[in-house]
């Protein structure tokens, strides 16, 4: 008798046994790619502006409490920042919120008009006046190279030269711009918070790479503008934009809970399992077979039934990625499914382990008269 094929003879033979914990594995896992799907949207598309930033450093004003909106860098302090200890290229940023008209739409596109002297990763250098590229994810708001789309309530013109993936910010289509352009769309459609020429909202710094700094680069720029400025690496700066920490605390919490019910459902149905082939478990231990290669078996059944599960469920999220609208910050990256197999096989093997006791007190001779 070899043992190996017995777990896989069971699945075929009596795959009614396994339907049940399948079924149920395979919504949950659902569930956890659909979160972690919502997770990944808001995250990248609240967050995309701010992640291809190539610098290693943005400076806000002391008093904008992190915030892109809130912050004003004058002349005066951009040229203090320029000459702090191992400051490199310096850069303008800004960025204001609006609606946009699109030639041939009845509905506003939601954009965020971004401007820039310090090209993004896979952004082009400034454009001319008037002109700018933007985020792929317009285009399903109908936005086409070669628009103008009319931008804010003074209905400000920009020309659409090109697309641009993954630079999204705060869940809004971006327009990259020269500073001047989004000074221009800034005052006229925000007069309460226009800015004055060579004003931004923040720098982005890169490092002097021939400079040995004395200390971190943030620490060493506010130090140098006495506080007036309050330095962010990007990592820290993607986290301060409102809401991104706290979306991605609540949605973990969410998705390590459904785990943790993964691996209930798991050892609850191998438990069960375990109890109904004690006599079988008696018979083979009588032949001699080890603890080690029974609970094997039982390991490789939970293997098995999680990764069906996780296939059905995929597929499951996959066709309800394709039917929901595009409002609908759902996001399935390959690195989504990759956790969520992970944590469902975890949670397999876990589950599957706590019927482990039962299988190593199982005693030959009783579970043999007690299954006769």
């Amino acid at each position: 008798m070899r043992l190996p094929r017995l777990p896989f003879r069971e699945l075929r033979r009596q795959p009614s046994r396994f339907v049940v914990a399948t079924v149920v594995l395979a919504f949950l896992a659902t569930l956890l790619l659909f979160l972690g799907g919502l997770l990944d949207g808001l995250y990248l598309g609240s967050t995309g502006a701010i992640r291809a930033q190539r610098s290693d450093a943005i400076v806000f004003s002391s008093s904008a409490r992190d915030s892109f909106l809130r912050s004003r860098i004058t002349p005066e302090l951009r040229a203090e920042i320029e000459a702090a200890e191992g400051v490199g290229e310096v850069g303008g940023l800004g960025f204001v919120l609006l609606g946009a008209q699109v030639p041939g739409e009845t509905e506003l596109a939601d954009v965020a008009v971004a401007g820039y002297e310090v090209p993004p990763a896979g952004v082009p250098t400034p454009g001319p006046d008037g002109q700018g590229v933007a985020d792929s994810r317009l285009e399903d708001q109908g936005v086409q190279v070669g628009d103008t789309i009319l931008v804010g309530p003074a209905e400000t013109p920009i020309t659409i030269t090109g697309f641009v993936d993954d630079t999204a910010y705060l869940q809004q289509g971006t327009v990259w711009v020269n500073l001047a352009t989004w000074r221009a769309v800034q005052n006229a459609n925000r007069p309460d918070s226009a800015v004055a020429d060579g004003v931004v909202q923040a720098l982005v710094v890169t490092r002097d790479a021939a400079t040995t700094l004395s200390g971190p680069l943030p620490e060493l720029i506010d130090t140098t503008t006495d506080g007036a400025t309050k330095t962010l690496t990007v990592e820290d700066a993607v986290l301060a934009l409102p809401g991104v920490k706290q979306q991605g605390d609540t949605f973990d919490q969410i998705i390590y809970s459904t785990l943790v019910v993964v691996l209930a459902v798991v050892a609850l149905f191998f438990s069960l399992l375990t109890i109904e082939r004690m006599g079988l478990y008696g018979v083979l231990k009588a032949i001699g077979a080890s603890t080690r290669r029974l609970f094997a078996g039982v390991l490789l059944q939970a293997v098995i039934v999680a990764t069906i599960a996780f296939v059905v469920g995929s597929l499951l999220a996959l066709a309800a990625a394709a039917a929901l609208p595009a409002k609908v910050p759902l996001q399935l990256t390959p690195g989504r499914f990759l956790f969520t197999y992970a944590g469902l096989l975890v949670a397999a093997v876990l589950g599957s382990a706590i019927s482990l006791r039962r299988v190593t007190r199982v005693d030959p001779a009783s579970a043999i008269g007690g299954a006769g």
